[in-house]
């Protein structure tokens, strides 16, 4: 990978637009990216990693704020990348999500994190990717890392190493996980743990079903528990041929005791059989001895009751005869009803026999006047209709006459209207404008105090400035001297003695305090500028908002403004529901005036169609005697009902009379047939349905017991039965019941086995089955539980304690430490050389991650953490540079032409610096670029090619020089 031009866009703290040609830069292979403390040093680091990954490396990236502060509210945060990924040129363009000013109305909305990847070809760029996912597998492809071993290879992060270098076991083990991908051996460690897990659960569950299957075995028989079996044993339980054979035994027994009470039952079966039989002899013959003598007794009563018998068959003989005459008699009695009621209906008519020529005139003269008046009535129902349409046009001639006022008053009320607005709007804007003077020349007051309060926080802060300084100088000897390492040369007077130290007074300043100092006067700075541009800005709204006023003062101004609005509002009343558009309301009075002409010529035409219709209707009544239609219609259907009654009670009259004398010719010829002497014979013998049914059913009965007690005297062997003695029941129904009880015992005692055999030999498969089950999850778990042990550093075995992860990363971790040996013996003169150790550290429970550092003059073995800042940056350098070398074997030997390494170079003394510094010389071989990130002064003398970034109060820039 190799960086030729970087841009950047109210990024982190460049507000503006930035950009780095590394082109340029590569000439001299190693230059220096130098600037002040917060500057924005890093953020030139952050900006690449941005490019690439879309994500900025540490703990920056928590922070969410991307976006340069002092950029304008609209400008958009951009990185553009140009580089040469696996010998491809390619451009990355990327913005972060932010808060971009809304394009209508106020405040702020979010604008989404975009990404745009085009590749050179051809001398053209062609997009490949536009998705902030596709455009993240691209580019990590290409790389051949993620962002956390990027960061690691190509950009060795300030102060990292250091925590790195000291930090314990289990704290590299995170990180070297992350960077060597080990995630596959975590993975067996976990699925080892997760599978133990999963075997002791399924032994516990198969383990339970198996003593759950012993208890039920147990339980089925009321048996005690094999020897050596224990519940609550999930390791050992009893052998499987002890539960099996105890199980068999149980089965066998259970068998052979229900083989016993089946014989037992087909006994008690037998016997049962045998009473019940001779109980239903018995109980047989004393039922036909009680029924011959029941039958005896019942034919003597039978004899007694045949004379009233045959009364009533006669009885029945009469009512059948009589029940042809009494219809005929029905007949006779509604003719001679019906006759009296047909003159009793004349009578009340006062019509006579001789009346039905009169009547049929009088029919037929009402049902002509009927037509005649309903011919005529459309006509009185269109009179009724004109005189309605006649009043409903009269009503809306006088309704237009009013609205024509109403509209022409309020034309010039709209009029009016139009003109108080526009003034009311005017006066109204010298209010809110003299509203504003009042508020603007408070704030301004309030402004110009704050302001002169910022102006002398400055002074004081720039006083105080100048007093740190004064006292870091007169202490300088002391500064000095604490820089000082045994063996090293002092920077006044070059010897390598230091027999007497200066020492710091009490409360003397260091380089920190001063750099406290001066960025709290960068502040007071930065509030006395914000304080003076907003005393600039109220004076200009001040003086746009006196020119809007006027010369009126506030309350002439109110004054004539609560004028213009009683008289608005007066208008308003006076225009109502009509609107105040004027061309609207000329256009509705023109049409009024249109529509009034129309409404009086609709009138006088309805008028004289209602008076033709009225003296139509007068001639048709003339000589009625009817005021209307309804009246003559009336009296002629009146007249059409009484005549058509008359002539339907004249007809009903005849019919009656000639319908008595048929029935009672009828009546005469049915008694003769029937027999009867007379009306009253016939009607005596009348009986009615229920008293018929009655002597009949009566009758049956008899008849039905005489044929049943003969079949019991006739039958054979009846007579003899008198002579045989009762049978003993109560002794045979004892014995049958000592039976029964004897079988039901017998029955319960065989079912109880059979169950309990079945039951056995169900339980008994399913302790094979169980059994079966357990033995092969017992033994994977036992082998599973033993493995995973080892493999997590908890077993015996293990004498370090070392996870299988942690082995993967130790034999990584060798490596990187035989790299940086490599450049750790140049850089400390061959003084130092790490070592790894498979034992844990002090405070650690594991091994396999320690680091300890050998020192060769004294030739021992010393933990990191007792190196002093120098070299802990010397072996932390060589530690990053080593671990960067093997990465990049890890990942295929990944093309890195551009590396930069971040802070830390303010520790070394002059040597060392030189060592270090050819060290990283060394790394250009090959074209690579290296770029040093550091503010210390005197590298500025050793590398002449610099990136400098200048911090301002309107963003920091950046500047190649050399």
């Amino acid at each position: 990978m190799r960086l030729h031009r970087l841009e950047v866009t109210a990024f982190g703290p460049f507000a503006g637009t930035v950009s780095v040609d590394f082109d340029r830069l590569s000439s001299a292979g190693l230059f220096l990216l130098s600037g002040a403390t917060g500057a924005g040093k890093t953020s030139v680091l952050d900006a690449v990693c941005f490019a690439l990954y879309g994500d900025v490396p540490g703990d920056r990236s928590t922070a969410k704020r991307l976006r340069a502060d002092q950029a304008a509210p609209e400008a958009e945060p951009r990185v553009s990348l140009e580089a040469t990924l696996s010998s491809r040129r390619f451009r990355i363009v990327r913005t972060p999500a932010w808060q971009r000013p809304k394009k209508r109305g106020s405040g702020t909305t979010t604008a989404q994190a975009s990404v745009h990847v085009a590749e050179r070809v051809g001398g053209e760029w062609v997009t490949l990717a536009t998705r902030l996912d596709e455009a993240g597998l691209l580019i990590s492809g290409l790389i051949g890392m993620n962002l956390t071993q990027f960061t690691q290879v190509a950009m060795l992060p300030q102060g990292r190493f250091q925590t790195f270098l000291r930090a314990k076991s289990e704290d590299r083990h995170r990180l070297l996980h992350q960077l060597f991908r080990t995630g596959r051996f975590e993975d067996v460690e976990s699925w080892l743990r997760e599978r133990r897990l999963s075997l002791r659960r399924a032994t516990e569950a198969a383990h339970r079903t198996l003593a759950d299957t012993v208890s039920r075995v147990s339980e089925a028989v009321v048996a005690p528990l094999p020897d050596g079996w224990d519940v609550s044993d999930l390791t050992e339980p009893a052998s499987d041929d002890t539960l099996a054979a105890w199980a068999h035994d149980l089965v066998a027994d259970t068998a052979e005791r229900s083989r016993a009470a089946t014989d037992e039952l087909a006994t008690a079966t037998a016997a049962e059989s045998r009473a019940r039989a001779d109980l239903g002899a018995g109980r047989a013959l004393a039922e036909r001895r009680d029924a011959v003598a029941r039958a005896h007794a019942e034919r003597v009563r039978l004899d007694e009751h045949e004379p009233e018998v045959v009364v009533v068959r006669e009885e029945l003989a009469a009512a059948a005869r009589a029940a042809a005459v009494e219809p005929v008699h029905r007949l006779v009695t509604r003719a001679s009803s019906a006759r009296a009621a047909a003159h009793e209906r004349l009578a009340g008519l006062e019509v006579e026999e001789d009346d039905r020529s009169r009547l049929v005139d009088e029919e037929r003269t009402a049902v002509e006047t009927e037509a005649a008046a309903r011919a005529a009535l459309p006509r009185e129902r269109e009179l009724a209709s004109l005189a309605a349409e006649v009043d409903a046009l009269s009503r809306r001639v006088v309704e237009l006459d009013a609205e024509q006022v109403r509209t022409r008053a309020a034309c010039e009320a709209a009029d009016a209207l139009v003109e108080v607005t526009a003034q009311v709007l005017e006066v109204e804007r010298q209010v809110e404008a003299a509203l504003t003077c009042t508020r603007l020349e408070t704030e301004l007051a309030a402004a110009r105090a704050e302001h002169l309060d910022a102006r002398e926080l400055v002074a004081a802060r720039r006083d105080d400035l100048f007093d740190v300084h004064r006292r870091r100088i007169e202490g300088m000897a002391a500064e000095l001297a604490g820089a000082l390492a045994v063996g090293g040369c002092c920077p006044v007077c070059g010897s390598e003695h230091h027999p007497a130290r200066a020492v710091a007074a009490p409360g003397a300043p260091d380089e920190s305090v001063e750099h406290l100092a001066r960025q709290q006067l960068d502040d007071a700075n930065l509030l006395e500028h914000a304080h003076a541009s907003r005393v600039h800005d109220l004076t200009a709204q001040l003086t746009q908002a006196r020119s809007r006023a006027g010369k009126h003062r506030s309350e002439d101004l109110r004054e004539q403004l609560g004028a213009l609005r009683v008289r608005s509002a007066t208008l308003v009343a006076e225009l109502g529901g009509a609107g105040d558009d004027v061309e609207a309301l000329t256009a509705r009075l023109a049409t009024l005036d249109r529509d009034r002409a129309a409404a009086a010529e609709r009138l006088l035409l309805t008028e004289q169609r209602h008076a033709e219709v009225a003296a139509e209707l007068a001639e048709l009544l003339l000589d009625t005697g009817a005021d209307d239609l309804a009246t003559l219609l009336a009296r002629a259907q009146g007249q059409q009902r009484r005549a058509r009654a008359s002539l339907r009670a004249l007809d009903e009259a005849e019919a009656a009379a000639t319908a008595q004398r048929e029935a009672a010719e009828a009546f005469e010829g049915a008694l003769r047939a029937a027999g009867f002497a007379g009306e009253a014979a016939a009607l005596g013998a009348v009986r009615t349905a229920q008293q018929i049914a009655t002597l009949e059913t009566a009758v049956r009965e008899h008849e039905r017991r005489v044929a049943a007690v003969a079949s019991v005297l006739d039958a054979p062997g009846a007579q003899e039965l008198l002579d045989v003695a009762t049978p003993d029941l109560d002794a045979l129904g004892a014995a049958h019941a000592a039976a029964l009880d004897a079988l039901a015992s017998a029955r319960s005692l065989s079912d109880r086995w059979a169950r309990r055999a079945a039951r056995l030999g169900e339980l008994g498969t399913a302790l094979d089955d169980a059994l079966a089950a357990w033995r092969p999850l017992h033994a994977d778990w036992r082998l599973t539980a033993e493995l995973s042990a080892f493999c997590e550093g908890k077993a015996a075995d293990n004498r370090l304690q070392m996870r299988l992860s942690a082995y993967v990363l130790a034999y990584r971790l060798s490596q990187v430490v035989a790299a940086a040996n490599e450049r750790l013996g140049r850089m400390s003169d061959s003084r130092y050389t790490l070592e790894h150790t498979g034992r844990a550290g002090a405070g650690e429970t594991r091994g396999g991650l320690s680091l300890r550092v050998r020192d060769d003059w004294s030739g021992e073995a010393r933990d990191p953490a007792t190196l002093s800042g120098g070299e802990t940056f010397v072996v932390s350098l060589a530690l990053a540079l080593g671990l960067a070398d093997v990465i990049t074997q890890e990942v295929g030997g990944a093309d890195l032409d551009t590396l930069f390494v971040d802070e830390g170079f303010g520790s070394l003394d002059a040597d060392t610096l030189d060592d270090v510094l050819d060290t990283l010389d060394s790394l250009r071989d090959g074209g690579r670029i290296v770029g040093v990130v550091s503010h210390v002064a005197e590298m500025r003398d050793r590398i002449p090619t610099q990136l400098v970034v200048t911090k301002a109060r309107t963003g920091s820039t950046l500047a190649v020089h050399g």
